[in-house]
């Protein structure tokens, strides 16, 4: 009775010991992956841009059973750096910095750091450890645009935007063309807000565009929160952007173009983990699901969702390129010859408005 008693014992000392080296070694799994930094301008529950980039971190810990720190509200200046440099020491290899403005901190920032893999998102500009990822969002714009020039009443559309950054200015021009596809006569008027989130200044657009006699709002701000809620008090209609908006404004919502930045980041930390990784300039799109049109909401007459619905078919078949001439400036000018399709680097650095947009890049 005594022997089995003791040797049951050791079988379990011995099963415990498995089990806890076991445990260690999937620690240790876990643990000899560093910890990947996030960093955003606004807070990530602005339920906008910074909320999407906060969706595909969350999608990165879970696929890829990785530690993540994340920073929010960090301004597009040396503030930045001090955040990357904390997170480096905490021991992070990958950072993705998310905001426009911090690319050129990170070029040099990364001269100090060539071991650590920086991921932009967006810009132009890459070095021997600065890679940059985006998604092109520019064709679900088009396609909100039509269906916002399907139900405009007044063919009077507004949008209200942060900076005039190329990606806002394509944004605010593929809304104008799409609109226009639709009913030629559409304009779009822009007010500028200067603040990636500034809910008053956000709020006194939306009344002086509705003023205006705008019945259609678009925009490119951080948060839709407070202007789609403006916009269903004015009564009038809202296009969303980065984030579906329709629970913010169940009675203004159209449509709206929308982000899923996850399955793009957990590609590129897989590639920098396995040593594959060369910086580039790595974009999605419609296509590839990184850009996506929202849901087209039932104010949108059923024939305009079917033009919405066929060209959105079109784009993904590319059998229609948005981005090709004859394109003609806010003057009457030409931006792009008959025909001859833009290539990536003339429309990132897209620096001017189309025809029938109302306002200045300032």
């Amino acid at each position: 009775m005594h022997h089995s008693d003791s040797s049951r014992r050791s079988f379990l000392t011995a099963a415990a010991a498995l089990g806890a080296s076991a445990a260690i070694s999937r620690a240790a799994n876990a643990d000899s992956k560093a910890p990947i930094g996030f960093i955003y301008v606004g807070p990530k529950l602005d339920y906008g841009y910074n909320y999407s980039m906060d969706q595909g971190r969350l999608l990165v810990e879970k696929t890829l059973g990785v530690k993540t720190l994340n920073q929010e509200n960090v301004p597009e200046t040396a503030e930045v750096t001090r955040v990357m440099e904390k997170m480096i020491k905490s021991g992070c290899e990958i950072i993705f910095p998310t905001s426009y403005g911090y690319l050129d901190y990170a070029i040099e920032l990364g001269k100090k750091y060539p071991k650590v893999s920086f991921l932009h998102a967006g810009g132009l500009k890459t070095s021997a450890n600065v890679g940059t990822y985006f998604a092109n969002s520019d064709d679900a714009m088009f396609l909100a645009g039509m269906a916002a020039g399907g139900t405009t009443k007044t063919k009077k559309l507004g949008f209200v935007a942060a900076f005039p950054i190329p990606q806002v200015l394509r944004s605010i021009n593929a809304f104008t063309l799409g609109a226009q596809a639709i009913a030629p006569e559409c304009t779009t008027r822009i007010v500028w807000t200067n603040g990636w989130l500034n809910p008053p200044k956000e709020a006194e657009a939306a009344n002086s565009l509705a003023d205006a006699g705008v019945d259609v709002i678009g925009e490119q701000i951080d948060s839709p929160i407070t202007l789609a809620k403006t916009a269903q008090k004015r009564n009038i209609f809202v296009v969303g952007k980065d984030v579906n908006v329709q629970k913010f404004a169940e009675k203004a919502y159209l449509t709206g173009a929308s982000w899923d930045w996850g399955p793009m980041m957990v590609k590129l930390v897989k590639e920098i983990w396995a040593g594959t990784w060369k910086p580039s300039h790595v974009r999605g799109d419609l296509k590839d699901g990184s850009a996506k049109l929202d849901p087209i909401g039932p104010s949108v007459p059923a024939p305009i969702r079917e033009k919405v619905m066929a060209a959105h078919a079109e784009l993904l078949s590319g059998k229609r390129v948005l981005w090709q001439g004859p394109l003609a400036k806010q003057d009457g000018s030409t931006a792009v010859a008959a025909a001859k399709p833009m290539a990536l680097q003339e429309i990132e650095t897209m620096s001017y408005l189309v025809k029938g947009v109302i306002g200045t890049v300032k």
